[in-house]
């Protein structure tokens, strides 16, 4: 009889520490979810950032190639009205 009861207190221990495990390990996954939800968020927000960084610099190239190409065609314009002014 001595032996059915102390099996009795044994489960009854280990099921109390099957049930904390297990509440820890849920708090611990839901943990792990929000930061990789942070995460996630992160990452957007730099591939946004790097997105418009890519544009603004695909701008300043643009703006550059046509104050050159200004630049060249009004020289041009220039030398041919000298040019045909002699």
């Amino acid at each position: 009889m001595a032996d059915k009861k102390t099996t009795e207190i044994n489960l009854a221990v280990y099921m109390e520490r099957l049930d904390a495990y297990i509440a820890s390990q849920t708090a611990l996954n839901n943990n792990l979810c929000e930061s990789l939800g942070r995460v996630d968020k992160q990452l957007e927000d730099i591939n946004l950032w790097r997105s418009k960084m890519y544009g603004a610099k695909t701008f300043a190239i643009g703006i550059g190639v046509l104050i050159l190409h200004t630049s060249a065609v009004m020289g041009s314009f220039i030398a041919l009205i000298n040019i045909m002014g002699k």
